[in-house]
């Protein structure tokens, strides 16, 4: 299917030079949003939402199921990308809440990949040769990546595999579904190769991925506004149960009478001490009080991600990663 460039109207400078700082309050932050999702939802005609399970994108999820329901428009599928080594429950955990909150989940899989796993009985850190491939995916190692090597470890967390896992993954889901805009939750604060990314930013290179638009609408939040955002305004709209006056549980067992965990729209890998959620084999982590009670301001976010990775996120972002 052949790609046309989005014609849409939407300003790519919008956000160019800007900061957390900008955007003082968590109103400030919230009001942009809705902003950035009300003008995707309006000039896009075939949207989607990129939904990994964690914090920062069921934020953003959140925020465009509230959007589309104010403005009347419809809610834009969801795409969930699933590179097989997730932790045990972020799939239950997203198939929970997009039944609760009635979203069209889909999945983004490389199924060559994930076929040769199977047949193969494979595990994480496992070599598969690049020669077994399909031709698509060869085609990424060799020609996009100039990888040369004749194998490359099964782990999401590199080079090699976090491009076919995640990015070729996504970019084939864009095209299957025809997607013009994909709305991400990435942020300003969160990685350096983020930090100078714009509100609409254009993927236009059709040798790279098919054209479509990023519509990145929390930029402006930080690690501490989102879980401000979560316990003020998604968890007490979204449990009936729960407290309206912002409420922050600080264990399992603080949550408030007759709410239990499953209630609750935020991940359990957060209550566990979990900063961030990569792979289940890379991914450590951080403390034993919830994320929210860390110190976030004094700490690193991603400390717990696999490094070689971060490293080469400039490179990966130019190939269409998030």
């Amino acid at each position: 299917m052949a790609h046309a460039i989005p014609n849409v109207k939407v300003d790519y400078s919008a956000g160019e030079g800007e900061s957390p700082e900008d955007y003082p309050t968590l109103e400030d932050k919230i009001e942009q949003a809705i902003d950035v999702i009300a003008t995707a939802l309006a000039e896009y005609d075939r949207p989607a939402i990129m939904w990994t399970g964690g914090k920062d994108s069921t934020l953003t999820l959140y925020f465009v199921k509230e959007v589309a329901e104010e403005f009347g428009h419809d809610l834009p599928p969801a795409i969930f990308i699933d590179h097989f080594q997730h932790f045990e429950d972020l799939l239950a955990f997203a198939e929970r809440w997009a039944d609760q909150w009635d979203v069209d989940l889909r999945y983004a899989r490389n199924e060559d990949i994930g076929a040769y796993v199977d047949d193969h009985g494979l595990d994480p850190g496992d070599d598969i040769p690049i020669d077994a491939l399909s031709a698509h995916n060869q085609r990424h190692v060799r020609e996009i990546l100039e990888y040369e090597d004749e194998t490359f470890p099964f782990l999401l967390d590199t080079y090699v595999g976090n491009h076919l896992l995640k990015t070729v993954a996504l970019n084939d889901a864009l095209e299957a579904y025809d997607i013009d805009g994909i709305i991400s939750g990435i942020r300003w604060d969160e990685q350096e190769a983020r930090a100078d990314e714009t509100f609409f930013s254009p993927r236009h290179d059709p040798e790279i991925y098919p054209p479509h638009d990023r519509i990145q609408p929390i930029l402006q939040f930080d690690e501490a506004a989102v879980w401000d955002a979560f316990w003020y305004y998604v968890v007490p709209e979204s449990v009936p149960a729960f407290p309206d006056e912002g409420y922050v549980p600080a264990s399992y067992d603080d949550l408030p009478e007759g709410v239990a965990l499953e209630d609750i729209p935020i991940s359990p890998k957060y209550f566990e001490g979990f900063r961030s959620l990569g792979s289940e084999v890379s991914t450590e982590r951080a403390e034993s009080e919830p994320a929210w009670l860390q110190d976030l301001e004094h700490t690193t976010e991603r400390a717990g991600r696999a490094q070689d990775k971060e490293e080469l996120m400039q490179r990966l972002r130019d190939l269409g990663y998030m």
